[in-house]
């Protein structure tokens, strides 16, 4: 098993260095679960709902949003340039120590 550190700032502003496996296919939604962090994820992660959007702080290149994304984004409050839906953010190795906000809940 390979876990990955990732850094998610809560809607309270307090830091939380989580342990992200690499290996079981999760997305970013699903390690803030997994941590009991307060992402709704109505839709299940089908980026149908925006409710993990979170801001992404580090600079890591996450790639450009598919159009499923784009469209949720364009419909979501909060949007900044830097946002994202955590369902579409795989853990992958390349994001060791990528550090992330979660966005305001409508």
């Amino acid at each position: 098993m390979s876990d990955i550190k990732i850094t998610i700032i809560d809607r309270e502003g307090k830091r939380h260095e989580v342990d992200a496996p690499t290996d079981m296919n999760m997305n970013l939604m699903e390690v803030c679960k997994a941590y009991e962090l307060p992402v709704q994820a109505v839709c299940g992660g089908m980026a149908m709902c925006a409710t993990c959007q979170c801001y992404i702080i580090s600079d890591h290149d996450l790639g450009e949003r598919n159009d499923d994304e784009q469209a949720m984004l364009w419909e979501a409050s909060f949007v900044k340039d830097n946002s994202r839906l955590g369902c579409q953010v795989p853990i992958t190795e390349d994001l060791e120590g990528l550090v992330v906000e979660l966005a305001p809940e409508e």
